[in-house]
């Protein structure tokens, strides 16, 4: 069974009973995290930039597990200086493997550490999980290349920030989901601080009145199967 399960703010794991897939795993220090990060052994970690809600865990887990982290070249090199396992790329890389491959896409946004180093430009992923097209946008405003992206790959589930502030807010979020023509939007990026704070359940009232997105609403810990 493929699953894709919330872990709070923009981190999911999408896994069956083989693969693991991590993605911005900020556990520790997020009040909303589902699971402690020693909890987590992924097969393969994508880190969309290089903010601390978004790398957040990504060098321990990696370390202490061996799973690769999939980014940008100036990240990567950041986490593999400090132990980690690391498969560098760009956007438009389209990396190979077992369960399909790993699409990478632009995303409009910022990108360093807390330390002030520069990790490159920021990126969405989208994942070929065994047929099923997952998109993460990571965090980024609405832009029109996002149709492109549906076009070009076959967006079935859409990960989109609601929060607003930082990224998009539920208007242009849903907007989003139209663009991308998905099957199921999940919101992600809200609530975890007083800046980002938003209501899931509007996303999902708005969403499946003005788009043939399903909402999806997953409290952290929750998850849906993928078809």
């Amino acid at each position: 069974m493929k699953t894709i399960r919330f872990l709070g703010h923009s981190c999911f794991m999408i896994s069956n009973d083989k693969e693991r897939i991590l993605i911005d795993p900020f556990l520790t220090g997020n009040p909303l995290a589902a699971v402690k990060s020693d909890e987590l052994k992924p097969t393969l970690i994508l880190v969309t930039h290089g903010h601390g809600d978004h790398i957040g865990d990504a060098v321990e887990i990696s370390v202490r597990t061996g799973a690769p982290i999939l980014g940008v070249f100036e990240l990567v090199n950041y986490c593999m200086a400090k132990g980690a396992k690391g498969i560098s790329a760009h956007m438009g890389g389209k990396i190979p493997f077992e369960f399909g491959w790993v699409k990478i896409v632009p995303a409009f946004h910022s990108s360093s550490t807390g330390d002030g180093v520069y990790t490159g430009h920021p990126v969405g992923f989208v994942i070929n999980f065994y047929g099923h097209h997952i998109y993460h946008a990571g965090d980024t405003c609405i832009f029109g290349d996002m149709e492109l992206i549906s076009r070009l790959y076959r967006v079935d589930t859409a990960l989109l920030p609601i929060g607003g502030n930082y990224v998009m807010d539920i208007d242009d979020a849903v907007e989003a989901a139209r663009l991308l023509n998905c099957s199921n939007a999940i919101p992600m990026h809200y609530n975890t601080f007083p800046p980002i704070e938003a209501d899931p359940v509007v996303f999902r009232e708005k969403l499946e009145n003005k788009t043939r997105a399903n909402g999806v609403v997953l409290k952290p810990g929750e998850e849906m199967v993928l078809e």
